[in-house]
């Protein structure tokens, strides 16, 4: 099985070019993302993004419109869970189709689970998409590590829950899952915590549902934003976003919200069993 390595800011994935959706991602309860995703038994990623085209039963069965675009972003969290859209995973795999010649350097459409989006996308430099509206919705309280934070709920085409605060962001414990509440998250959520708009910018951390900390988390800096943005009272401008993986930059128009970053492929080669060796 051929796979490619690559990263948004350090949030990182499996690349697996599938375009017949053949590979059995889905077996045992996802073993096999899990295993890839293992930072000491498997490759090491935050996730795993399967390349197939939308016209396959995969993505039929995803319930994805074959007319609207060629390629699927099959996305899953590194512990074998589906996940409706990834704001870092789809830069890579856009920099995959372009890398792979599968489309040339242009805006395209890309098919997820949260609808199309559409991606800016060249050999090299940054990769711009347009993420659709970020609906701001009510406020809810979280437990990060004990701590209470009071945070808004974002869709962004996945839940996130952020959470702006004057805290010190290097005192919190993101690796355990913060509590949220399940009324309002029923297939749980990301957390964000981050400071206070200020010169246009903020300073992020996040818990990705079924990844835990990760190093940047594209969907959760629009959410980030557009939360620093309602908390500032305003509803549209640019946000600078730092994340302990790198800079992002959110546009929001009120009309959608756009996400611009770099998109590196670092490494390729092959999964297979192991080869044994004799000690």
């Amino acid at each position: 099985m051929e796979f490619v390595k690559g990263h948004g800011t350090e949030n990182d994935f499996v690349v697996l070019p599938d375009p017949d959706g053949e590979i059995e991602l889905d077996a045992d309860d996802g073993a096999l993302v899990r295993a890839l995703c293992h930072r000491r038994r498997g490759i090491g990623a935050d996730g795993v993004l399967r390349v197939a085209r939308t016209d396959t039963p995969v993505a039929l069965a995803a319930g994805i419109d074959a007319s609207a675009a060629t390629w699927f972003m099959d996305y899953r969290n590194a512990d074998g869970s589906l996940a409706e859209m990834c704001g870092n995973g789809i830069r890579v795999f856009a920099r995959h189709l372009v890398g792979a010649g599968l489309v040339a350097p242009g805006t395209h459409p890309v098919a997820t689970r949260a609808g199309t989006r559409w991606v800016t996308v060249d050999h090299t430099g940054p990769v711009t998409v347009d993420m659709g509206p970020a609906v701001l919705g009510p406020g809810s309280t979280t437990h990060v590590a004990g701590v209470e934070l009071e945070g808004v709920a974002v869709d962004v085409g996945n839940p996130h829950l952020a959470c702006v605060t004057t805290r010190p962001l290097d005192a919190f414990d993101l690796a355990p899952p913060p509590t949220y509440d399940a009324s309002l998250f029923p297939h749980g959520v990301n957390v964000e915590v981050l400071t206070p708009l200020h010169d246009g910018a903020v300073t992020l951390r996040v818990h990705e549902r079924g990844s835990g900390e990760t190093r940047s988390c594209g969907t959760g800096t629009v959410a980030g934003a557009v939360a620093a943005l309602a908390a500032a009272g305003r509803g549209t401008g640019a946000v600078t976003v730092h994340t302990p993986g790198g800079t992002l930059v959110v546009g929001v128009d009120g009309a959608t919200t756009t996400l611009t970053g770099p998109a590196e492929l670092v490494a390729r080669g092959t999964w297979g069993a192991p080869v044994p060796v004799a000690l």
